[in-house]
């Protein structure tokens, strides 16, 4: 990331958009050169999801199917990111529900991920308003495969010192 971060708030969405891409691509490039020269990093991909705050904003970058949830003070857990599988897009179009979605045998293909021998690269870039009360969660599927969303909504809700 740059050294100096003192840009104008009208130019932070741009400049932040632009920043978040270029570090996707980069590190995309690192693996694809590393699996070019080691034999066991061949098709080697990994996901991911990544937040950076900034004046009240929450500017994040994501791939593959790692997740960045947003719980508003006030209002119901979403899902901020979108998952990067056939089974995700399923669920985004209403296709199949939230049960359906954990119990399909695909659940786990990923479209996009970094390296991997993938040549196409597309992550998802966004904003979001950080209001006081609010509350993020970054987590891997390992979580959201074993946990449906309304129990990690009550589990942000009411922390415990048996889950931190």
């Amino acid at each position: 990331l740059p050294r100096h971060f003192g840009i104008h708030p009208d130019q932070e969405d741009q400049y932040c958009h632009k920043i978040l891409i270029e570090l996707f691509e980069s590190i995309h490039h690192d693996m694809l050169e590393l699996s070019r020269y080691d034999v066991n990093c061949v098709q080697m991909g990994a996901t991911l999801t990544l937040a950076w705050f900034r004046r009240h904003k929450i500017y994040f970058g994501h791939i593959g199917d790692s997740r960045l949830y947003r719980l508003p003070a006030e209002g119901k857990l979403q899902q901020a990111t979108e998952d990067h599988t056939h089974v995700g897009w399923l669920r985004r179009t209403g296709k199949i529900n939230e049960r359906e979605a954990r119990e399909h045998p695909q659940r786990s293909v990923l479209g996009q991920c970094l390296g991997s021998g993938h040549r196409y690269l597309k992550p998802q870039i966004g904003v979001l308003e950080a209001h006081a009360g609010d509350g993020f969660l970054l987590c891997t599927d390992g979580v959201n495969e074993g946990l449906f969303d309304r129990a990690i909504e009550e589990m942000l809700r009411s922390p415990s010192s048996e889950w931190a």
